[in-house]
């Protein structure tokens, strides 16, 4: 927690650094939330310098589970410290949006926020996006501890390939593929005609597929200039797939991506979803009237395919980026949004929801449960990638989605008790969960969340929390045996 803590503070202290570079007045408080944050993680390292610092898999889930809730508590620091985001609860939903990547906001006019506080707010994505505990596990075994279990219990998912046999090298490669990405699309958007403020925010929320923008309208600023938008679209494709099979390609192993059942799965997905509400965006719905900000300028076809591909990419990578408003689309493209929103990224992506493999899982067994009523006898197994999967892996991939339907819909019930109707309760209980962003209703991709009432915002950070963290870890907690020693 203490190495945790430390790592958030020289974050904020890089905040306060680009407070000072713009002079928006809040460097002194941003340096001051860093200071605090890494005086209190040296304070705990310090006390705890002595203790068994071999970590099991029960402390692992611990360790992970609590590192970002006090990742999340520890970063309403600039929102309290600058006055921002005065209200604890307001600035407590903000950051656990951050760092979840979730991207849902309460801010009602982000363009008034100062550079620094806005540079924090992406930070916080980039920094959950490919997990806080991963980035630790390259430093962790500096301080001779074991960071498999972390791994582990941060990576749940049925996706267990390794770039390297140590675990710290592996995390090292991931940040690497991360940065350099980053770093890529920054001088992309910068080059199409971003301000180099606005360019590396973007790219931070686009390869955490967060969704925070530095805009009141989100990517729809740019609606006059595509080429920005088909820049955020290639990079958060990418960011939707697999990082294992960036390293493969970067390493020459192009065949192991050509092969990988979920990337093609991934790829058919988007292209015949986009094809299908590019369609009916063209036949039936008028762009320009859902548009934000600008006129659409490369004629009705193009806007009606960029449109649906953006925003069709933004749901499934959960990214939440906005470039129109889609439940103004015809109500079947509300209801095929909102179905989407259940779709996930690949595993092994910094996007959330369900994910591809687990689709990819549930289809296939699904089918062969027809073959099994024919031959009972008979051994089936499911298979991925051209080999066999075990049975054990089939059976969480079934008690996964079990558990995330029934907290969809126990989230969609707790949100109507706050007298919150049917399509944002469900909207809400989905877009929190699934770590999309715009919901639907009163909290669609046009709107923010600063109506919903404050224990309703807790309820939403706890849903964003469990979603991020795919259930299992988080859940795991609250059951009785997880306590017993035996």
């Amino acid at each position: 927690m203490g190495l945790l803590l430390l790592f958030n503070g020289g974050f904020m202290l890089l905040s306060a650094l680009v407070s000072l570079l713009y002079k928006d007045g809040f460097t002194f408080q941003l340096f001051l939330a860093g200071i605090v944050t890494l005086a209190i993680g040296a304070i705990g390292m310090f006390f705890t310098r002595k203790h068994e610092k071999e970590i099991n898999k029960r402390e692992g889930y611990i360790v992970v589970a609590l590192g970002w809730v006090i990742m999340s508590l520890s970063g309403t620091l600039p929102y309290v410290f600058t006055q921002t985001i005065p209200s604890f609860t307001n600035a407590f939903f903000e950051t656990m949006s951050g760092y979840t990547t979730t991207g849902a906001s309460i801010l009602n006019d982000i363009e008034a926020m100062p550079e620094g506080v806005l540079f924090w707010r992406s930070l916080t994505h980039w920094i959950g996006g490919m997990g806080i505990i991963v980035l630790a596990i390259a430093i962790l075994p500096l301080l001779g501890i074991g960071g498999m279990q972390l791994f582990a219990a941060e990576a749940p998912g049925p996706s267990g390939d390794k770039l390297h046999p140590r675990i710290t090298d592996t995390a090292k490669r991931l940040w690497l593929i991360y940065f350099g990405y980053t770093a890529a699309e920054t001088i992309l958007l910068n080059v199409a005609g971003m301000s180099f403020f606005d360019a590396i925010n973007h790219a931070l929320c686009t390869l955490s597929t967060g969704g925070f923008s530095t805009k009141n309208a989100s990517v729809a600023y740019w609606n006059h200039k595509p080429i920005i938008q088909y820049i955020i679209i290639f990079f958060m494709f990418l960011a939707g797939t697999n990082f294992v099979l960036s390293y493969f390609a970067f390493t020459g192993k192009v065949q192991k991506i050509l092969e990988d059942e979920e990337v093609k799965l991934y790829f058919k997905f988007v292209l015949v979803f986009t094809v299908i509400a590019a369609l009916i965006i063209y036949f039936k719905a008028d762009v320009s009237a859902s548009s934000i900000e600008h006129p659409m300028v490369w004629g009705r076809a193009e806007s009606a395919f960029r449109h649906s591909l953006f925003q069709v990419l933004a749901v499934i990578t959960t990214t939440g980026f906005v470039t129109a408003d889609y439940t103004m689309w015809t109500p079947f493209l509300v209801v095929f949004f909102f179905g989407l929103m259940f779709l996930g990224g690949s595993a092994g992506s910094t996007s959330g929801g369900v994910k591809v493999v687990r689709h990819l899982i549930l289809i296939k067994n699904g089918f062969l449960e027809f073959k099994r009523t024919l031959h009972p006898n008979a051994i089936v197994p499911v298979r991925y990638n051209k080999k066999a999967i075990n049975r054990f892996i089939v059976f969480n991939v079934l008690a996964f989605f079990i558990l995330y339907m029934l907290s969809f819909i126990i989230g969609s019930l707790v949100f109507s008790m706050f007298q919150i109707d049917f399509d944002s309760a469900i909207g809400l209980s989905a877009s929190t969960l699934g770590n999309v962003g715009p919901a639907l209703g009163d909290f669609g991709p046009v709107n923010n969340y600063s109506a919903l009432p404050p224990l309703a915002k807790w309820w939403a950070s706890f849903l964003m929390l469990i979603g991020r963290l795919e259930l299992f870890t988080v859940l795991i907690l609250f059951t009785p045996f997880f306590w017993r020693n035996r």
